[in-house]
C-alpha cells in the first residue's frame, strides 16, 4: 500500500495517464499553425512559437488526463478490454489512490493553457477569445457530455486538433486570419475525428453500459469502420482541391507519399467481417495501429511540405 501511494508511483501514474505515446500529435497539429504562418511569409518569435506549441502540448495532455480519470471513477475502465489504441492507459486501475492527483493535473494542465491563452488574447486581440472559449468547453466536456451526443463526438476532436490548433494557434502567431491555415486545418479536422471514430469501436458495450451514446454506437462497427475509411480518404483529397484552389502550394502533395498507407487503411476497414464483435478487438487492432501511424506521418509530410514551400 506504501508503495502504490509513493510520491514516484503517483507521478508515474499520472504521466501515463496523460498518455505521453500519443502526445506527438499535439505539436504535429500546432506545427501547421507554424508552417503555414512561414507560407504566409510571416516570422514568428521563437518564443511565440515554443509557447504555442507548449499550449497545444498541455491541452491535449489535459483532455487526456480528464479522460482517464472520468473513466476510472465512473467504472468504465473495470469493464473495458484495452488495447494499445483504445481503453485508456491502465494507470488508475492499477494505482488507485493516484485518481486524485491525476485530477489535479489534469486542472494543472489546463491552468497552462489558460495563462498562455490569456498572454495570446493581450497579443493578438479579442478574436482569441473565441478560439479559447471553445477550446476550453471542448477540453471540460469531451468526456462526460459530448460522448452521449453522437456527431458532436464525431466533430468535437477533429475541430480542436484541426480548427483550434491550426486555425487559431496561426492566427495567435500571426494576428491574422489564414486561408493557408484553414486549408490544411481540414486534414488534421478528418483525420483526427477518424481517428477518435476508429478507436471507440473496440469498446462499443462498455461505452454503451457506462451511458455514452457516441457515433460506433449508433453505426455499429461496420458502418463506423467505413465512415473512418471515408474520412481518411477525403483528407487526403483536401490536398489537391486546396492545390487547385491555390490555398497550398505544389509542396503540399507530400502528404500523398502516404497515400497508399491511406487506400489499405481504407481497403482493410471497408472489407471489415460484418460479423466483427466489438468484445474480440484483434481484427482490428492491426488497422488501428495503421490508422495512428498514418495520421502521424501524413502531419509530418504535410508540415515538410510547407516548410520547404515557405
Amino acid at each position: 500500500m506504501m508503495a502504490t501511494t509513493s510520491p514516484a508511483f503517483v507521478w508515474r501514474a499520472c504521466w501515463r495517464s496523460a498518455r505521453p505515446n500519443f502526445l506527438v500529435l499535439s505539436p504535429l497539429c500546432a506545427g501547421l499553425a507554424v508552417t503555414t504562418a512561414w507560407q504566409d511569409g510571416h516570422a514568428p518569435a521563437g518564443l511565440t512559437i515554443l509557447l504555442v506549441l507548449l499550449a497545444a502540448l498541455l491541452a491535449h495532455a489535459a483532455v487526456n488526463l480528464f479522460n482517464e480519470h472520468h473513466d476510472f471513477v465512473s467504472g468504465l475502465d473495470a469493464t473495458t478490454t484495452r488495447t494499445p489504441f483504445s481503453g485508456g492507459s491502465g494507470s488508475l486501475p492499477e494505482h488507485p489512490a493516484a485518481a486524485g492527483a491525476v485530477r489535479h493535473a489534469a486542472f494543472a494542465c489546463l491552468a497552462g493553457v489558460l495563462a498562455i491563452g490569456a498572454w495570446c488574447l493581450w497579443r493578438s486581440g479579442p478574436v482569441m477569445l473565441l478560439y479559447g472559449l471553445l477550446g476550453m468547453a471542448l477540453v471540460v466536456a469531451y468526456t462526460g457530455w459530448l460522448t452521449r451526443r453522437p456527431w458532436l463526438c464525431l466533430a468535437a476532436p477533429g475541430v480542436g486538433f484541426g480548427t483550434l490548433m491550426v486555425v487559431g494557434a496561426n492566427q495567435a502567431l500571426t494576428g491574422m486570419f489564414s486561408a493557408t491555415a484553414l486549408a490544411a486545418s481540414l486534414v488534421p479536422t478528418l483525420m483526427v475525428s477518424a481517428l477518435l471514430l476508429a478507436n471507440q469501436l473496440p469498446d462499443i458495450e462498455p461505452d454503451r453500459r457506462a451511458g455514452r451514446h457516441h457515433l460506433a454506437i449508433v453505426l455499429g462497427v461496420g458502418r463506423a469502420a467505413r465512415l473512418v475509411a471515408g474520412l481518411v480518404l477525403a483528407a487526403f483529397a483536401v490536398v489537391p482541391l486546396a492545390w487547385l484552389g491555390g490555398w497550398l502550394p505544389g509542396w503540399a502533395w507530400l502528404m500523398w507519399l502516404a497515400a497508399p498507407a491511406a487506400l489499405k487503411l481504407a481497403v482493410g476497414l471497408w472489407r471489415l467481417p460484418a460479423d466483427v464483435s466489438p468484445g474480440d478487438p484483434a481484427p482490428l487492432v492491426p488497422l488501428l495501429g495503421l490508422n495512428v501511424a498514418l495520421l502521424l506521418a501524413s502531419l509530418a509530410l504535410l508540415n515538410l511540405g510547407l516548410w520547404l514551400a515557405a
